[in-house]
């Protein structure tokens, strides 16, 4: 990742208010869209087992999701780019390309660093949207440094907490740090099939209700104390102006915005 980011350096802007759309030009890539967006709801449900669970640190909970989603950028990355992609990343930096499929390899690399970063950096907010149009998705990774707006839901970890704290009041506070855990957990698993709504199977639904669904998914720290949002999102139909043809950059879109305003009010965008 250190070589990485040095490769990468700080001044690029390849994340930044920028999305991912990929067309959706057959049944084959519903079903890809479809199974995908339900690995991503599963995932959420063992993670909201994970931080249930007394007997497992919260930094599990937070690996499982990591890797998780790590294997996703890989094999968008392989199915898109191929196994040389960090080779192809490599050369759009130094500018020996410039293409959709170089800018792809950046982004999605990018977005795999920075969140390796945010679980050893405090005040570093992930924000994903995931929007689906009539003929294509859109997948925005963004991140902030601040905190999340207070109608967030917040559970602490004790093995975050650097505090000395009397031995009268540490076993309060770990079982207080439980409870919101299972507090945290529950508002997960209410909130995952707002994902498995959104992007319906294709076998199951008629066409015209896959038009327009989609959700963000914003995690924070802010030292021992975690937040998170799961909530649908209304797509902007008047969003693209031409239809998809190939994956490729484009705006992050009106929708982050609204999100941004709702949930962002005064955290900085990390270029």
């Amino acid at each position: 990742m250190d070589d990485w980011r040095q490769r990468l350096g700080r001044g690029t802007d390849i994340l930044a208010r920028q999305a991912v759309r990929v067309p959706l030009p057959d049944d084959a890539a519903e079903r890809t869209l479809h199974e995908n967006m339900h690995r991503i709801a599963d995932a959420g449900d063992r993670k909201a087992e994970l931080l249930a669970d007394p007997d497992v640190p919260l930094t599990d909970a937070y690996e499982y999701e990591l890797d998780e989603m790590s294997q996703g950028f890989k094999h968008r990355l392989q199915q898109i780019v191929g196994e040389e992609y960090h080779a192809v990343a490599d050369e759009y930096l130094r500018g020996e390309r410039d293409d959709w499929i170089g800018a792809l390899a950046v982004y999605y690399q990018e977005c795999y660093c920075r969140l390796q970063e945010r679980f050893t950096v405090d005040d570093d907010i992930c924000v994903l949207t995931v929007l689906r149009y009539p003929d294509s998705f859109t997948v925005n990774f963004s991140f902030f440094d601040g905190e999340v707006a207070g109608d967030a839901i917040r559970y602490e970890s004790p093995k975050h907490d650097e505090s000395d704290l009397d031995s009268r009041y540490r076993d309060r506070y770990h079982a207080e740090c439980q409870y919101s855990q299972r507090r945290a957990a529950e508002y997960i698993r209410e909130r995952t099939d707002l994902i498995r709504v959104a992007f319906p199977d294709p076998a199951a639904s008629r066409a015209e209700d896959r038009q327009y669904g989609g959700f963000v998914h914003i995690t924070g720290r802010d030292g021992p104390v975690f937040s998170e949002v799961l909530e649908s999102v209304t797509p902007d139909p008047d969003r693209f102006d031409e239809p998809a043809t190939t994956p490729g950059l484009v705006p992050e879109g009106p929708e982050v915005e609204r999100i941004r305003n709702e949930y962002l009010d005064d955290a900085e965008l990390i270029v």
